[in-house]
């Protein structure tokens, strides 16, 4: 029987987010009164698409979740709700989907009305995957495969439960892809789309190492927030990505051909959230408000005032803002250097009036802080590995802000520390001193530091709640200030 070209051939629209963060409320655009973002809007651009075209998709890349106060104080599940609402086609996890612990993901998942693929996590002692790998949509007569990876990123987080375990590397990830690829060639997938929650730069490594004859066409990608003008090929392989936030959501108008089960035409763009493309969805937005409510009632208490509004624009730099918060956890015991991870203030300001809210959106992780004893030596050691140029990519840094008394010169071209002076004076290499971590940081030391735990040594626990520690000072201390003065400086 012979088949029609319109049988052989089928357009499809892809619509893809990924990083939201709890991003759900829609902001006012600077001095244009239109609002942009927020997850009613994007509910109606979604809702628009899909009574516009045929057969549209909506896919997630990972990162649901972390954020917002909704999100915080509901621990995903009001995300997970309003995800429900949106109604992805299918989803991947992010590292931030395992913040509340892998047992709490466990039960999100069962909230969830939509499906979670993932291929490479597993349960240690059986090697049993602990989510589906795969999930093949039959969209108008034609089979389409999604296959979630994650690597690194999770392994990190995953260092609280020590039962599951993941594959490192993108060789194995790539290799786990093909086993899936190839055991269900049978099925005549017409399209395979990876998602994967890597970073921009690691989705470009993972499609060279795919082999052509798996079939794999795309790669929806997050983690690194990459904002592209268009998506990169490698391989034959188009790669996307949409930023962070739900400010946007990526596009994909595609034709795929039946017979060589390939795209054979694409256009992708951008599309800015705003209410020029499309109505917000009341129903959500009231919905969204419920939450909105009931967490104002608990955080809207003000707990101090700073003497301006402080900023966090980077996290590849020192800040305002991370000098603030490195200065106040400083004063809670004899500490020489303490070190902040960029990436863990969420928000890119603060103030001048400052909310219980507005404080844990900022800093919304509250786990303890430790202090650790490490030699001048290898503070030096731990200064080069983090201050290096390759750690200093926006999107995917690994970055520290440090407190004051404490000044690190980084020449690139000698890919060295130059200087590093701890309470204004020269490092002493067989010296002494005392350092402040992060509990994801200590315990992610090697990938995050370059020390061993035995270089690390036993730690002390200084308080079991960063958040009370910052809480309590920001509402002793009236009227604080911080600026950028040259703690970490790059020649």
């Amino acid at each position: 029987m012979t088949t029609t070209t319109a049988e052989r051939l089928k357009k499809f629209t892809i619509l893809h987010s990924n990083d939201m963060h709890g991003d759900f409320l829609a902001e006012a655009q600077s001095g244009e009164g239109n609002l942009i973002g927020g997850l009613a809007l994007l509910s109606g651009y979604i809702n628009k698409v899909r009574q516009e075209e045929k057969n549209t998709l909506y896919v997630i890349s990972g990162d649901m979740l972390q954020g917002s106060m909704i999100d915080t104080e509901f621990k995903g599940l009001s995300t997970i709700e309003i995800m429900n609402y949106l109604a992805p086609d299918v989803v991947t996890l992010g590292n931030h989907e395992l913040d509340y612990g892998f047992p709490h993901l466990l039960f999100l998942e069962k909230m969830a009305n939509f499906p979670i693929v993932n291929a490479n996590l597993y349960i240690k002692k059986y090697s049993k995957r602990l989510m589906n790998p795969y999930l093949i949509l039959n969209v108008d007569g034609f089979d389409i495969m999604f296959i979630g990876i994650v690597t690194e990123e999770v392994l990190k987080a995953l260092k609280l439960d020590t039962s599951i375990s993941t594959f490192v590397g993108l060789e194995d990830a790539a290799a786990e892809v093909g086993k899936i690829c190839n055991a269900y060639k049978s099925e005549d997938i017409d399209l395979t789309v990876l998602l994967t929650h890597i970073g921009f730069e690691e989705d470009k490594k993972l499609a060279q190492m795919l082999d052509p004859a798996w079939g794999v066409d795309m790669i929806i990608g997050g983690h690194s927030h990459t904002r592209l003008e268009q998506p990169a090929q490698v391989n034959n392989i188009l790669i996307s990505q949409a930023a962070v936030g739900t400010d946007q959501i990526g596009r994909f108008d595609i034709t795929v051909d039946d017979e060589t089960n390939s795209i054979v035409e694409w256009k992708w763009q951008l599309v800015p959230i705003d209410n020029t493309v499309a109505e917000p969805d009341v129903d959500l937005q009231n919905f969204i408000a419920t939450y909105k409510e009931a967490v104002d009632r608990k955080y809207n208490r003000i707990i101090g005032r700073l003497a301006r509004k402080l900023t966090h624009p980077k996290r590849e730099e020192e800040t305002e803002l991370g000098n603030l918060i490195t200065d106040c956890f400083a004063q809670m015991d004899l500490l020489d250097v303490v070190l902040i991870g960029s990436g863990s203030i969420r928000g890119t300001e603060l103030g001048p009036v400052v909310t219980l809210g507005d404080m844990k959106k900022v800093y919304p992780y509250d786990g303890p802080l430790y202090k650790v004893r490490l030699t001048g030596t290898q503070l030096l050691k731990l200064f080069n590995h983090v201050m290096r140029p390759e750690n200093r990519i926006p999107g995917e840094s690994n970055c520290f802000q440090v407190n004051q008394g404490t000044q690190a010169v980084y020449n690139d071209a000698d890919q060295k520390v130059e200087t590093l002076l701890v309470n204004g004076k020269p490092v002493q290499e067989d010296a002494q001193y005392s350092v402040c971590l992060q509990e994801y940081h200590y315990k992610n030391a090697e990938q995050s530091l370059n020390l061993t735990s035995e270089e690390l040594g036993s730690p002390k626990v200084i308080t079991t709640s960063a958040q009370n520690v910052l809480e309590e000072y920001l509402g002793s201390n009236q009227l604080l200030d911080a600026k950028v003065e040259g703690r970490l400086i790059f020649k």
